[in-house]
């Protein structure tokens, strides 16, 4: 027997899906908290086990250029807890990390996280403003090129981006160095600040500055291509939108058009791309503040490689993928937020 659907018990179905549909962001944070929490797990461990793969001792590395006995050696090693098991180091490295201590680095004698903290504000200062820097640059200069798709403009921008693109941030770096710190002398060619200078106030911020120039350049030249390309390929899609005929048809400007109507649509993709490009440009510090001599994370890692300290490799690797892991995470919540498309999902 077939029964017949009341019109009120249609009407109630409707609310009933939207409010399931309102609910799934308790399931949607779980989900990429979840992903995000396993990522964190996976880094801890694969750093831990990872790094002792490295060539080299490190009790011996740590009395390098010093006459020791190989009694005092293996004093060191029980010192530092090389003496003992793999699983055994594995299991205290997890208990000091669920404790906030990330060990002592064999280099500088002193705690990691002290360390991280001393070194994580010039690491932030240099990425944060190559983000910022490449991000209005390339915004800026991908929507001006879409709108003149065909033009001198577009071909010279379109072309410059992909060969900054293509070139290492290293080998830029360095001729950077070469020409305006080594032969122009217009800045200087490490370091963040000048040694011996005792500048304050006004007079330091000016003296970091053009440390940061050289730096931030090399990085901002292989990071804006990718913000340029991807909004000049998301406003071509948009430039054939009939909502941007009827703007025009209401007279609007085309600068009108543009900034009111095509690229605050457009800049969907874009804003994903971001969060994932911030991670992985603090996580690419490390070339940079080698060139550089810049007194963060990048050059602590370094430093650390040479040893190896491996307290001190496995503090910065966490630190550096945590960063990269909550961007994403980030990105996933913002995407979710501006694009209805997820909402409804």
């Amino acid at each position: 027997m077939t029964v017949a659907l009341q019109p009120g018990e249609a009407i109630q179905g409707a609310p009933e899906e939207e409010t399931s549909r309102g609910a799934s962001w308790p399931r949607y944070l779980a989900l990429k908290g979840g992903g995000a929490a396993v990522s964190l797990v996976m880094v801890v461990v694969v750093g831990f086990f990872a790094f002792r793969v490295l060539p080299g001792d490190p009790a011996i590395s740590m009395t390098r250029g010093r006459q020791v006995s190989a009694d005092q050696v293996e004093i060191l090693r029980k010192q530092f807890g090389l003496d003992q098991p793999l699983i055994v180091q594995f299991w205290n490295y997890l208990v000091g990390l669920l404790h906030g201590d990330l060990g002592t680095s064999y280099t500088y004698n002193r705690p990691v996280v002290d360390l991280i903290g001393t070194y994580i504000g010039p690491t932030l200062l240099l990425t944060g403003t190559a983000a910022l820097v490449s991000i209005v640059l390339g915004l800026s200069l991908g929507q001006r090129a879409a709108w003149r798709r065909g033009t001198a403009f577009d071909r010279t921008q379109t072309s410059v981006a992909l060969i900054f693109w293509s070139v290492p941030t290293f080998w830029l770096g360095l001729l950077l160095l070469l020409v305006f710190g080594g032969w122009l002398h217009w800045f200087p060619t490490g370091g963040m600040s000048t040694p011996g200078l005792g500048a304050t106030g006004l007079a330091y911020v000016w003296d970091v500055v053009r440390h940061l120039v050289l730096p931030v350049t090399a990085m901002v030249a292989v990071v804006y291509a990718q913000y340029l390309l991807v909004m000049r390929a998301s406003l071509l899609e948009e430039m054939s939108a009939d909502y941007l005929t009827t703007a025009r048809a209401k007279g609007l400007r085309e600068d009108d058009v543009r900034r009111k109507h095509a690229v605050p649509n457009a800049l969907l993709p874009t804003i994903t791309l971001i969060f994932l490009t911030i991670g992985g440009l603090i996580g690419g510090a490390v070339t940079v503040e080698t060139v550089f001599s810049w007194p963060g994370l990048g050059y602590l890692t370094f430093q650390a490689l040479t040893s190896p300290d491996l307290p001190l490799l496995q503090g910065t690797f966490v630190v550096f993928s945590s960063i990269v892991i909550i961007t994403n995470l980030a990105a996933d919540l913002v995407y979710r937020v501006i694009d209805p498309r997820l909402k409804a999902s």
